[in-house]
C-alpha cells in the first residue's frame, strides 16, 4: 500500500497552495488531489427557511400571531 498524507491548507494569493511535510523528500515525485470545501452560503439556511420550504401550511406565520392565539386560549380558560 502506498503511504498517503492528509493535509489541509489555505489558498494563497495568486491561487497557489503550499504543502510542507517532513515525509516529503526533495526530488521525489508525488501526486496531489485537491478537494474544494463547499463554502457557499446557500448550503446553510435558517430553521424558518427550512420550514417555509416544507409542503403544507404553518398555523402561525409570525411569533405575534402565536402569542395572540395563546392569549385568546388562556382567556377562554378563565371563563
Amino acid at each position: 500500500m502506498q503511504p498517503a498524507l492528509h493535509l489541509s491548507t489555505k489558498v494563497l494569493p495568486g491561487n497557489k497552495i503550499e504543502i510542507s511535510a517532513p515525509e516529503l523528500l526533495v526530488g521525489n515525485t508525488v501526486e496531489v488531489f485537491v478537494i474544494l470545501k463547499d463554502t457557499s452560503s446557500s448550503s446553510r439556511c435558517s430553521a424558518i427557511d427550512l420550514l417555509d420550504k416544507l409542503p403544507g401550511q404553518r398555523l402561525f406565520k409570525t411569533p405575534e400571531e402565536a402569542d395572540q392565539y395563546l392569549q385568546e386560549e388562556r382567556s377562554a380558560w378563565e371563563i
